[in-house]
């Protein structure tokens, strides 16, 4: 209108002006903090790289294809990572992330919208009826101090996060099915080991029991004959429910049951896997570990935060105005020489507001201070599971040289007891001793087999390996 246009010819200079002068005032922000997870240059134990491992390729380089070698094992992988629910979580939460950044980013633009308005009033008012229309542009924020970019940047680096939050939920997956499907060959080890154990037992108790028979043993030689068959008979309906349950963890981290027709199974001593792989320095985990990339993004979102935090005790500029047509008639709105536009900017800066802003300021701090200790926490993390997973890689062959060592010596002294025993030399509990033994050694193989084969995909997992961009 003709009074806007007055008002407005000198004022938007100087609100201007007197905003620059302010923004030269302000105090600067301060500086990123830096983690300090006081990480070793070296990981402990005494490990030594191979000759193989020191030209392999790195984890996080390796896909889980060229890792896990049978096929049964990358058939469950690629069933995972279509069907499983939380990785379709991940996805749907870069999507939900992608579309803030969108609205950050359109913060920064004014919004022009197409309106029509009209204001009657009375015939007795001394102020006319006005009836408006055209495009109008409401309270756009001029962003001097940044506050509505360094909340575009919290977007934008959540929105970073939440990708590299799906790449590690994707490297856990693959993690996670492999060893389950270790588990589960492992468990159809331990119950053939278990249905041997009970076959034999039931021979020692027709043997104790046809020597009760003809005077030869005691009574107490048949109840603990007895007493070690019913022992194998729990042991079997536990690795029967073991079984049963690890195969229902296994149908839900593929998202629906294990299919009937997979390929055989690799026995555990014969699992084909990588077992060489370099392990760098605990620096490079910063780099391969996408967990850590997505604790390092949460940090840079939590310091644009703090710089949004900070710029609300600047002043704000807003501008409103409007182009288009105005009368005081509705039937003249669009007849010539109704042209009509409005420019209202408006500078508000905050004098009192019991403290608001102190404390928006503080809270982003403290949120800022947390992200850096997770940070560095889930560094310290990091380095530890490497380590455990390295600890591992250079004992369990030993351990599993050993276990087997004493296995055969298990085998030989049970065959020495029973020939012993059926020759009335040896007691019925010198047998009993040598088949519990034997029965736990046979376990104790199968299980030391498993911790290693699940072991070199703990190492594979936590030096970055798992992630790729395709599924099959």
């Amino acid at each position: 209108m003709p009074g806007e246009r007055r008002v407005s010819d000198r004022r938007p200079f100087l609100i201007v002006a007197a905003t620059l002068v302010l923004a030269g005032c302000a105090a600067p922000l301060p500086e990123r903090q830096k983690p300090n997870a006081g990480l070793p240059g070296q990981y402990p134990f005494r490990y030594e790289e191979t000759a193989a491992a020191a030209t392999a390729k790195p984890a996080a380089d390796l896909d889980w294809r060229e890792f896990f070698g049978d096929e049964r094992t990358r058939r469950l992988i690629t069933l995972a990572l279509l069907n499983n629910r939380d990785l379709r979580v991940a996805v749907l939460s870069i999507e939900q992330a992608r579309a803030l950044v969108q609205v950050r980013r359109a913060d920064e633009w004014p919004t022009v919208n197409a309106g029509v308005s009209a204001l009657r009033q009375p015939r007795t008012s001394t102020t006319p009826s006005l009836y408006t229309a055209g495009v109008q542009v409401t309270a756009w924020e001029v962003d001097l101090f940044d506050r509505v970019g360094s909340l575009g940047q919290v977007a934008l680096a959540q929105f970073l996060a939440s990708e590299e939050a799906r790449k590690a939920v994707q490297i856990s997956l693959v993690a996670n099915v492999a060893s389950a499907a270790l588990a589960l060959q492992a468990d159809a080890e331990l119950l053939a080991v278990t249905r041997q154990t009970l076959a034999t037992r039931e021979d020692s108790m027709k043997l104790v029991r046809l020597r009760v028979d003809n005077g030869v043993a005691s009574e107490l030689d048949l109840r603990q004959a007895e007493s070690l068959l019913e022992a194998a008979k729990v042991a079997l309906a536990q690795q029967e429910r073991q079984l049963a349950q690890d195969g229902n963890a296994l149908s839900l981290l593929l998202g629906q049951p294990v299919p009937a027709d997979l390929p055989d199974a690799v026995p555990l001593d014969q699992t084909p896997m990588v077992a060489d792989l370099p392990a760098g320095l605990p620096s490079d985990l910063l780099e391969r570990r996408p967990d850590l990339r997505q604790a390092a993004r949460a940090l840079q979102a939590a310091e644009a935060n703090v710089s949004a935090a900070r710029a609300a005790f600047f002043p704000r500029i807003t501008l409103t105005g409007s182009l288009g047509t105005a009368s005081t008639e509705l039937s003249g709105l669009f007849k010539a020489g109704t042209f009509a536009w409005s420019f209202a900017p408006q500078l508000l800066a905050p004098i009192f507001d019991a403290g608001r802003n102190r404390g928006n300021l503080a809270s982003a701090q403290a949120a800022r201070d947390i992200a850096l200790a997770q940070y560095e926490r889930a560094i310290q993390g990091a380095f530890r599971e490497v380590a455990d997973a390295l600890a591992g890689r250079a004992t369990y062959g030993e351990q599993l040289r050993a276990q087997k060592a004493q296995t055969t010596a298990e085998e030989v002294r049970f065959k020495l007891a029973d020939l012993r025993y059926r020759n009335g030399v040896a007691s019925y509990l010198d047998l009993l001793d040598a088949q519990r033994a034997l029965f736990a050694a046979r376990q104790a193989v199968v299980q030391t087999q498993l911790a290693q084969a699940q072991n070199l995909v703990t190492v594979y997992k936590v030096l970055g390996g798992g992630w790729s961009d395709t599924v099959r």
